[in-house]
This record gives structure tokens, sequence and C-alpha cells, in this order.
């Protein structure tokens, strides 16, 4: 009986240090930074801002998928690993169609299963409808010159 005790208590200290060794894996993806604020935009001008990531891990890094969380907004990025102690950048794009504030979110996917998360957000203000009216002087005195 005493070994079988002894046997049960090696057991249970044995799964229990081991448990503790498998915990989450060290983060390798570090963003320079994550948010980015636009400020005041026009409407349907494009625009767009890098956010730079460095692999801090000892293998390459591989950026799987970034991918926003609706169509105004375009990530762009190399889909080449990025080797240890280097760095890389994404390319994100918003093209606003709404006036008003806006947050959007973009998330990235990389070695597999282990994501991540950027933000942008700013303020979209209403763009003239179209080209400055017409100058009746300007078309008054090309008249008169002919």
């Amino acid at each position: 009986m005493k070994k079988l005790f002894t046997l049960t208590a090696f057991l249970i200290a044995f799964f229990a240090a081991s448990a503790q060794s498998t915990g989450a894996a060290p983060e390798v993806l570090k963003l320079k930074e994550s948010d980015h604020n636009f400020g005041d935009i026009p409407q349907h001008k494009p625009v767009y801002y890098y956010f730079e990531v460095t692999n801090s891990g000892n293998t390459p890094l591989k950026l799987d998928n970034v991918q926003a969380s609706c169509g105004c907004t375009t990530p762009e990025w190399s889909k080449d690993a990025i080797a240890p102690g280097a760095s890389s950048k994404i390319k994100v794009g918003f093209n606003a169609a709404l006036e008003g504030p806006f947050t959007k979110d973009i998330t990235i996917i990389y070695n597999g299963n282990q994501s991540n998360r950027l933000t942008i957000h700013g303020n979209v203000w209403k763009a003239p409808e179209g080209a400055a009216p017409a100058n009746a002087s300007v078309q008054f005195l090309k008249k008169q010159s002919l």
C-alpha cells in the first residue's frame, strides 16, 4: 500500500511539473504600434498607414493572413517569411464611403494558429460634391476676346 501511495504521489508531481512547462508559447510577433489614428480625413479619399512588425523569435515568422473587418480597409503584406530579428511592414489602406467617426480592426494570423490585432480609427468629413462652380465672369471674358 505504501508503494502504491508513493507511486501515485510521484505520478501526480510528474504530471503537474510537465503541465507547467507546456505553458503558452512566447510572443514572437512584436508590433512597433498596434493602433493608428488618421485624424480627420476627407470622404472617398484613400489613406494609408504602414505598421511595422518584428520577429523576436529564433525561427522564421510567417504571416499567413492579414484580414480586415470590412471591405473599406485593405491590408497588404509580404508573403515571405520574416527572419529572426528582422522586420517587415503591413500596409493598411482605408477608403471611407460614410462620414463620421470610424474604428476598424485588422487581424494578423501568423505561424499557423497565432494572432494579433491592429486598429485604425479617425473621423471622416464630407468632401465637396464635385468641381467648383463655373465662373460666369471667365466665360464672359472669353467671349469678349474673340
